[in-house]
């Protein structure tokens, strides 16, 4: 092993135990945040956890199919059936924005930011092609193409609990506004690394052929309920508790391996910042009258900056702690406005995780400077589909 390599594999496991601690940390914050709401505001906080609760099981549940499902190499045969029909690097930039649209849509963003950065990566480096487009296109296109369904986005669940929309009905509303987002985000990324994506293509390395039984089925089922049912957290989790469960029963997974990559403290943390600040905001007006004077930009502006200050699941929180006059355009706000800032969602942190496991360097400056452009563009294209369609 040379010099470079030891150093990059201390830097790695140092980056690792450092985002470890914060995860730590995140959950001893939520669960002081917690005790303290219960014990001032119980009715409140019991109120802010039976609208929250439903959310944090179902992106579990998605986490633990879309670890099934990268086990048994579908994610890898996407990405590797990519490289070797691409023509160009335009070409695989255009397919991996559709497969990571896909994945968010059906597998959560969450999902789709851990299980697909290290693939991509993996895809741009077998046609010796310089990673960037994809691997900064994985983050900016999962956040922007998670308006499609209830379960792309924990935010959405949030917001609709006052809704109470099935997949079907939130996906009539909502395709065209997520579409519009996804495309432009994608034209911004594209433009931004337009270099690279002009490279071309070496000899790809051979893949393992995928062993997609039990993963396949479980995506399969995963998105027939989050479509069909108005509350599919609990049947969803049971699905991948079960595909889990078969796999460390047959010796194929290891129970430690599923809870790392399940990411308990970071979501134990959240929840409880979440509970927290729902309970702010059913015990202050302040958010709620905010809203109520405000039209489907402003309302999307407030989603934005709430989501970069606090973080969009407990801004999610604190904003529909009464039913916002304007949902859509909220979530428009709360989904879109992440990618300004690493502090704005969850799947910054699971991206760069996902990206220094793949030995990649992930730079949160430059990924942010590529949101500040794609965020007014990609909010304003949604917006304008809201508006064009009269979905408010």
């Amino acid at each position: 092993m040379t010099e470079m390599s030891v150093s990059e594999e201390a830097a790695e496991r140092s980056g690792l135990r450092h985002a470890g601690r914060l995860g730590w940390a995140l959950a001893g914050i939520g669960l002081l945040g917690l005790l303290a709401a219960v014990a001032l505001r119980p009715a409140e906080a019991q109120a802010a956890a039976s609208q929250v609760w439903t959310p944090f099981v179902l992106v579990a549940g998605l986490l633990l199919i879309g670890l099934v499902a990268h086990d048994e190499g579908l994610f890898a045969a996407a990405g590797h059936g990519l490289a070797k029909t691409a023509q160009s690097g335009f070409a695989l930039f255009a397919g991996a924005t559709v497969l990571v649209g896909v994945v968010t849509a059906l597998l959560n963003l969450d999902t789709a930011v851990a299980f697909l950065t290290p693939v991509l990566v993996y895809t741009a480096r077998s046609r010796g092609e310089d990673e960037a487009p994809l691997l900064y296109g994985c983050l900016l296109l999962a956040n922007a193409g998670s308006l499609f369904l209830p379960g792309s986005n924990l935010t959405n669940l949030i917001v609709l609990g006052h809704l109470h929309l099935t997949g079907g009905q939130f996906f009539a509303h909502m395709w065209a506004p997520s579409l519009a987002a996804l495309v432009v985000t994608a034209v911004v990324v594209g433009v931004f690394e337009h270099k690279a994506l002009r490279a071309r293509a070496d000899d790809l390395r051979s893949a393992g052929r995928p062993a997609p039984g039990l993963g396949l089925l479980a995506v399969i089922s995963a998105a027939v309920l989050v479509v069909l049912l108005r509350s599919p957290a609990l049947p969803v989790a049971a699905v991948g508790v079960v595909c889990v469960g078969i796999r460390i029963a047959s010796r194929r997974q290891r129970l430690g391996h599923a809870v790392d990559e399940l990411g308990l403290p970071v979501l134990a943390g959240l929840f409880g910042v979440a509970v927290t600040v729902g309970t702010i905001g059913r015990s202050w007006a302040g958010p709620a009258g905010l809203l109520s004077h405000l039209d489907v930009w402003g309302t999307a502006a407030v989603g934005a900056l709430s989501a970069v200050a606090i973080n969009n699941l407990p801004a999610a929180s604190l904003l529909a702690a009464h039913r916002p006059p304007q949902p859509y355009a909220l979530l428009v706000g709360l989904n879109l406005g992440p990618n300004l800032f690493v502090t704005g969602s969850l799947a910054w942190f699971l991206w760069f995780r996902g990206a220094r496991a793949a030995k990649a360097r992930p730079s949160l400056a430059r990924a942010s400077r590529i949101g500040l452009v794609s965020v007014p563009l990609s909010t304003a294209a949604a917006l304008g589909m809201l508006v064009l369609l009269g979905t408010h």
